[in-house]
């Protein structure tokens, strides 16, 4: 089985039908305005690789005014006419330079709503291994490879407590050789492992 074929079974099987708990932003508001947003789910296409296909993350200038240094999904708002995928092919060519012709999209998964005040669609898919990428070091300042399947194991998902104005709960923290992705990008990576068991 290829690999889009068998990312395209697990999704739809895993997407079939409402599945709980889904890690949700304790920091979110119901009712505060958000602003809307795709993030790009990029599986590099790996058959002959040890660690098999790896996903393709960036880390954001320290002096950007949003998530700074932190590790994300490259993507970004969606802008008015787009839907989630144009907007997510859109982000991930600028940012990384992957031409949309050469993403295969899966589809959309679960919408992440965020305390900082966005409502994120991650659009799942897949691209060539190797890529001659070309980060926009306005917005990228490195970019990383974790294994999917590493990042798609609940045993490496660590539940972090935290505490903000006096609200208390957890972020979700995944470590890989010297990377940290937590936050956000960390919950949509935990929504995506409870829908796709991949390791199983």
């Amino acid at each position: 089985m290829s690999l889009i074929e068998r990312l395209t079974t697990l999704f739809h099987q895993g997407h079939a039908e409402p599945r709980e708990p889904l890690y949700e932003d304790w920091r979110f508001t119901p009712g505060k305005p958000l602003r809307p947003a795709a993030v790009l789910i990029a599986v590099t296409d790996r058959p002959d690789h040890p660690d098999g296909p790896g996903v393709l993350l960036i880390h954001r200038p320290s002096n950007m005014r949003s998530h700074p240094g932190q590790a994300a999904f490259p993507g970004g708002k969606i802008d008015a006419g787009e839907t989630p995928v144009e907007a997510a092919l859109r982000e991930a060519n600028e940012e990384l330079g992957i031409p949309p012709e050469l993403v295969h999209v899966v589809g959309e998964s679960d919408r992440y709503r965020t305390g900082s005040g966005y409502d994120i669609t991650p659009v799942l898919a897949t691209v060539p291994a190797d890529l001659p990428l070309m980060p926009n070091p306005l917005e990228v300042a490195a970019w990383f490879e974790p294994p999917l399947a590493f990042l798609l194991d609940p045993a490496n998902h660590t539940r972090v407590p935290a505490s903000v104005n006096g609200h208390h709960g957890h972020y979700i923290e995944i470590l890989w050789e010297g990377h940290r992705v937590w936050g956000v990008t960390a919950g949509i990576i935990s929504n995506l492992a409870h829908r796709m068991p991949w390791n199983a």
